[in-house]
């Protein structure tokens, strides 16, 4: 089990000092937000995508990939009845899987939920057929770069599109692509009926990518979320990828959020190995 943790945790951290700071708490990988880089994708320079990997070189970081693909951006929605909108966002995940290919990624989360809820007058089946062809047709770019899509559950309380992980798992299946896989995120399964740990036994073929944190919006130990019997799940199911720590609430600091997530991620593996 490898730990990371999202850049935006860091706020408005020079990259430099986030890495090193994330290397000295004891992360060996990094997840980028897009819109901590620029407007969009596409306003990230050739040169800074050159220094960025020379970074994570310098302080031995990796670098997982994408996640809040379209957060912060305008003209793009996964689930817009309007065929010009679905167009444009294909091209911009085209783009942002080079981002992520050229950040030396792999990853892309595809969470987002303000670019995909529900508009007027659109069911949730169409909703589930239009994130299809929006996902279909950037596939050749993914294929192209290497770049797992992961699709995140998120629920109700951030909108009313993909809330579980089996809607994740159904418009995976929809795509039918190794390209298009699930993420799992805590704060999103603490809101299922479902037990957290049968939530992860019956992904186990499809996850790709994990974020831990609590419902409370802090880092993982923060709340009343266990993380023992979710990390011996994941132990349980071979699951061998990231664990990225992604928080909402920064009020305990930076410092804080950051060590003492880690700290006690470790301390459930511990307990576990003992």
């Amino acid at each position: 089990m490898k730990f990371a943790i999202c850049n935006e945790t860091y706020q408005d951290w020079p990259l430099e000092k986030t890495f090193e700071h994330a290397r000295e708490v004891g992360y060996t990988g990094i997840e980028f937000a897009p819109f901590t880089l620029g407007t969009d994708a596409m306003d990230v320079s050739e040169s800074r995508r050159v220094e960025i990997r020379e970074l994570l070189e310098k302080y031995q970081l990796e670098s997982i990939g994408l996640h809040w693909l379209l957060a912060k951006t305008e003209g793009y929605y996964l689930t817009s009845p309007e065929a010009a909108v679905r167009e444009r966002t294909s091209e911009y995940m085209r783009e942002l899987a080079r981002l992520c290919r050229d950040l030396n990624g792999s990853v892309m989360v595809l969470g987002s939920p303000l670019q995909r809820n529900l508009l007027p007058n659109v069911t949730l089946d169409q909703a589930m057929d239009y994130a299809a062809e929006v996902i279909r047709a950037a596939l050749p770019a993914l294929e192209d770069h290497q770049v797992t899509l992961a699709l995140e559950p998120l629920g109700p309380a951030e909108g009313d599109f993909m809330l579980t992980a089996e809607s994740g798992i159904q418009l995976a299946q929809m795509i039918d692509s190794p390209q298009v896989r699930l993420h799992l995120d805590v704060k999103a399964m603490s809101s299922e009926e479902k037990p957290i740990p049968n939530i992860i036994k019956d992904s186990r073929e499809h996850l790709a990518h994990f974020h831990a944190n609590d419902p409370n919006k802090r880092g993982p130990g923060m709340g009343d979320v266990d993380f023992v019997p979710i990390f011996q799940t994941l132990q349980e199911i071979n699951y061998d990828g990231w664990v990225s720590v992604e928080v909402f609430d920064y009020e305990p600091g930076i410092e804080a959020l950051t060590r003492d997530s880690l700290s006690y991620m470790q301390k459930c593996l511990k307990q576990l190995n003992d």
